[in-house]
């Protein structure tokens, strides 16, 4: 019975280490894959200054393409909020039949967040606009 359930447990924290390839801030590609689809994101509230971005789109080239397209998304939502910085917490990203999917928490706030995983808004989603990503 132990041994079963020590497998089991083995088996999840397994299974959660592969998806989560993301816990540093994801590296911009230097442009979208060409020919990409992006198709949509959810935003939900996790606090007042944590939220979780849902982000899907076909054409990545990797994970590192999805885990940009969250952090356009995450980037103008501070902006929408009125703050002008993110923290990455996390971006964990998968894919199933060509569709790529990536789930990252970010926190906002008015300044400059402590730690390396920081995003200046307002560059960000310029950045973003002319790379040709969507930021919502």
């Amino acid at each position: 019975m132990r041994l079963a359930l020590a497998l089991g447990l083995c088996g999840i924290l397994a299974a959660c280490i592969a998806r989560a390839p993301f816990e540093t801030l994801p590296e911009r590609p230097v442009l979208p894959p060409e020919g990409a689809t992006y198709m949509g994101s959810q935003t939900r509230l996790l606090d007042t200054d944590l939220a979780n971005f849902l982000v899907e789109m076909r054409g990545a080239r990797d994970e590192r393409d999805a885990g940009a397209y969250a952090r356009c998304v995450a980037a103008q939502y501070a902006l929408i909020r009125g703050y002008g910085f993110a923290r990455h917490i996390r971006t964990i990203v998968s894919e199933e039949g060509g569709v790529w999917r990536g789930d990252a928490v970010y926190t906002v706030s008015p300044a400059l967040p402590p730690g390396a995983r920081t995003l200046d808004a307002e560059i960000e989603v310029a950045r973003c606009r002319e790379d040709g990503i969507p930021t919502i």
